[in-house]
This record gives structure tokens, sequence and C-alpha cells, in this order.
């Protein structure tokens, strides 16, 4: 048998584009001569739904968008990711459906619903009561569900769910085990999918195709990286990472194993610039502006947004006041000029002293928290006007660790369309922007090399608020991503009361992370859409700390 693997980048709920493209990936496996192509997970709605699955007439376009592709399955099988309503509303699945011929020839249910970080699928579906295999062309297919596969026990050191699927679908004695994923991608996730698809290949002594989703939607990029393991756990076939793609695999045929594919710095890279092309293009937006401060934050989201939109697409505005170094100035107009993007100064230093003639009546210049604010609130201010009048999505330069600890001023310079960094960490923003100039200095080597400062006041450095960042970021690792507990973090080697300090910084600034733009997700602990924590609350950790 031949199996074609779609990998493509569907939008959630444009139902006549996802069913348009899953027509053309059915041409494309008929051309060559497949006889079942495998969609990913809810390929036909994209993913996730989220509330649209509440919504009657969301559901009755899912049903005739269905019907559409079930009509245009002569002669070929279609394993396609849908919802299912099986009481008007009521009870709906996650589902897989084989379709073959004009009609629906199986079904297979989600069993595991994921409830934890991103996902909240208990909100929505039913879990399926049982599974068997499909039959198809002679072949038993083990059909299972993206999260089907994430728990077992010798591979991840504990369960998480009561049930075991792929125990459940041996027990049916199939002769292939296919998974439809929309796996979200974050930075380390992909050696843990190729160690599960390998360890389970190896322990059933059976091939394994998994298809993922590609593509962005909303917080969310998914990699792709689709993957075929033979019965002995090699990789024998991989579709293309950040890309749409198509491999075709033939049950007949032999494979010789081909290398994994390790993460490096440019997965990261590759996710930011998806994250950003796909935000932008799904929501109607080709254009876009940011503040260029000379600072290396505003200097990789350049970087990303012209190679995401096009530089022509890109707008760099540096807002020079009476503490903004000549170097900064210098180093702005140097990158936009690498970049090709428009360049524009527009000074802030007249609204600046307006602003200190109503506050200030005796002239005096304090330099306090309230005057570094009131300048990052004049340039959120302007970038506005510049976005509402040309039709541009500003971009927020906030990096994690400032958002983390709340270093950035609401309505300042937090504001905009999309916080591209917002889960990248202030170290990682050093590491990509070596890794843009890998080759050639498309970022001013003056930018990565000074110190960072927010140019807010005389002399201002940002270890002047905050510890080093090399501890900062270890610190926020270990305790946003990894889970970690303050005596372990401590027993780290880092200091008590910087670590308490850290701590009580991220709690203070839930309200501030509450009101910043969405973050592309692309760590295992984000401050996005999986994060729940109250804004007000009595727990302090340094207080109950052992």
């Amino acid at each position: 048998m031949k199996i074609a693997v779609a990998q493509y980048n569907p939008k959630i709920g444009d139902l006549k584009g996802n069913t348009s493209k899953t027509l053309e990936y059915i041409n494309r496996a008929r051309e060559e001569k497949c006889d079942l192509v495998v969609f990913p997970e809810l390929s036909l709605t994209g993913y996730p739904p989220r509330d649209l699955l509440l919504r009657d007439d969301f559901l009755e376009a899912c049903h005739r968008a269905l019907d559409e592709i079930i009509h245009a399955t002569e002669g070929i099988g279609v394993m396609l990711g849908t919802v299912i309503d099986d009481a008007k509303g009521h009870l709906l699945y996650n589902s897989a459906l084989l379709i073959h011929d004009g009609r629906i020839a199986g079904r297979v249910d989600k069993s595991l619903l994921p409830n934890y970080d991103v996902f909240e699928e208990a909100r929505y579906f039913q879990p399926s009561k049982e599974v068997k295999c499909l039959e198809f062309g002679g072949i038993r297919l083990g059909v299972s569900i993206c999260e089907d596969i994430w728990n077992d026990e010798d591979l991840f050191g504990h369960k998480r769910y009561s049930r075991i699927i792929l125990d459940e679908l041996y027990e049916d004695r199939p002769d292939i085990f296919i998974n439809l994923s929309a796996s979200p991608y974050h930075y380390g996730k992909h050696q843990t999918r190729m160690d599960m698809v390998s360890h389970y290949s190896k322990k059933y002594g059976i091939p394994f195709i998994y298809t993922n989703q590609v593509g962005s939607n909303d917080e969310l990029v998914f990699d792709g990286s689709s993957m075929i393991y033979n019965s002995q756990g090699q990789l024998i076939l991989r579709g293309k990472t950040f890309q749409e793609d198509m491999i075709v695999y033939d049950t007949e045929s032999s494979y010789p194993e081909i290398a994994s594919w390790k993460e490096d710095i440019s997965w990261l890279y590759g996710g930011l610039v998806l994250g950003v092309r796909d935000y932008f293009h799904k929501s109607g937006f080709s254009k876009t502006l940011l503040g260029l401060s000379g600072g290396i934050d505003s200097a990789l989201v350049a970087c990303i947004a012209a190679e995401a939109l096009g530089p022509e697409n890109v707008l760099g505005v540096m807002m020079p006041s009476r503490y903004t170094s000549s170097e900064s100035l210098e180093d702005a107009r140097g990158l936009a000029q690498n970049l090709g993007i428009e360049y524009r100064e527009i000074s802030i230093e007249k609204v600046f002293d307006d602003y200190m003639g109503i506050f200030n009546p005796q002239g005096e210049i304090r330099q306090d928290l309230a005057e570094e604010n009131i300048q990052a609130r004049i340039r959120g201010n302007i970038l506005m006007f510049l976005s509402n009048r040309e039709g541009r999505m500003l971009i927020c330069p906030s990096n994690k660790s400032e958002v983390a600890v709340g270093y950035s001023t609401l309505y300042g310079d937090s504001c905009g369309g999309i916080a591209i960094l917002g889960d990248i960490l202030k170290t990682r923003v050093y590491e990509i922007c070596k890794y843009i100039n890998r080759d050639a200095e498309i970022i001013p080597n003056n930018i990565i090399t000074k110190a960072p400062t927010a140019e807010l006041k005389d002399d201002q450095k940002d270890q002047d608020s905050l510890p080093p960042y090399s501890i900062l970021d270890d610190v926020l690792e270990m305790y946003i991503e990894d889970g970690m507990p303050l005596r372990e973090i401590i027993a780290k080697g880092h200091d008590r009361e910087t670590v308490y300090r850290i701590i009580n910084m991220i709690d203070r600034a839930e309200h501030k992370r509450r009101q910043i733009p969405p973050i592309i997700k692309l760590s295992h602990g984000d401050f996005g859409m999986g994060r729940r924590h109250p804004m007000v609350h009595g727990f302090r950790a340094d207080e109950y700390a052992k």
C-alpha cells in the first residue's frame, strides 16, 4: 500500500480554504498513485478551534465541508481529522474518519483528552469508550489521535491517564500504527517526539506513521516534522520542518535508515518567523512597524519581521530623546540599512518637555520611574498613531525575561498586536542574533556587545533594576519552564535572597502580563494561553519555602 502523509497549514475556521487544500492534497496523492492519504488532527477545522465548537452554525458548516470531501474520494482512501457531532452540539468527538469511494468506511475517536497547559479538550469533546483497528486494502490500521500516544510509563516515567491506547490497539493486531497530530512546537519537543515514536515502533514491532500539522494559529506554532519509523525503530522518512510537505510511504518497499535531524537555535528562529508570518497573513495584515531603539530586542524583532513579511513591508521608527546615545542612533540606522526596511526618526523631546512642564512646574528633572514610563508611553502613542494611519500592525518587542518580572511599561513598550519575543529569554535573544549574523553582519555587532539599557535616564543599565540576565534567566527557566521548587533552585547554587526577589517580581507582574499582546509560544512554560495563575493572591513562595 502507498500511503501519503499530507502535512499542511490550515487556518482555524476557514472551512472553505481548508477544504480546498484538503482536495488539493487528495489530488496530489492520487497523481502519485497512492492508496491512502493521511491528514493531521482536526485538519478540516484547524487546531485548536476552541469555542467555535460551541456554535451550531460552525458545526453545520463543518458537516457541509465534510460532505464535499467525501464526494471527492473516488478511487482513494482519505484519513481525515475533523469534529463529529453525534447529538446536535451536545456530544462532540475529535475524530479520524476513513473515507473511501464516496463513503465513510471507518471512524476513530480521540480517547485521551488533554486538559493542561494550552490544551482544554475536555471542555469540548467526549472520549472514545473503545478503540479498534480499521481495515483498508487488506491492512489493519491502528489509528490514534495526538495525545493518545503521550502516555507510556516506560518512556515518560509516569502515566497521566489510566488507559494505554496503543496497548489496546495492539491487542486488535494492527499491521501499522498511524497517529494524526496537531502537536504545538516548543524548543526541545522534536527530540521527545522522535524518541517516543522510535520507542513505540520497537516496542510493538510495527511501523509507525506520525502526521503533524504545520503552521501557526494564534499563539501556537506547529512545526510539521512528520515522520515514519520502521518496525525496528529506525527513522526512514520525514517531512519538512516549518513548511508544508507531502511524503509518500510504500509498505512493500524497504527504506534505508536516515539520520535524525537535531534541533538547534535555528528552530527557534524558524518558529518565530512562521509564527509572525501566519499571525499577520491569517489576520489579514501585510505591513508592520516597530520601535527601533538601537537595542538587541528591537533588532531581533526587525530581522524576524523582515524575513516573515518582506523588508518592503516593515517600518522601523527610531524615537530619540535626550537620553538616547549617538551609538544607538547609529546602530538603528545601520540595522535598517542592512535589512532594507523603511526607517524614520521622530524625536520625542518636545512632547517630553511638554509633559515635564505640566508635572514639574519648577523645571526640575527627577529621573524617577514616572518620567521613565512617560517616555515609553509617548513612543507607544506615536507608534499606534502610525499603525492606525498606515494600516500597519505594531509589534511589541518585550522579551520573556522582561515580561516575567514586569520590566516593561504598560501602554508603552508593551503595546502592539503581537509580542514576538514574549517567550524568548534575553540570553536566547543573544543566541538567535548571533545565529542571524552567522554568515554576515546583519545586526551591527555593537548592538550585540553593548550592555542592555532602556535609555530612559542618564547612564541607565538594565542591571540597575534586575539581576544579571545570566542569573535571572537561569532562575526563570528552572521556575517557569521546569516547574522546579525554590529549594531546588537554591540548591543549584543561586543566592536565596536573589531567588526570592525574582519569584516575588514574577508574582507581582501577573496583572501586567494579562495586558500584553498575544505571545508566540516556543517553550514548555510560557506566559500565554496555557498560564492560568490568579492576578491577586496571598501565596508568597519565600514564606513557605523550607
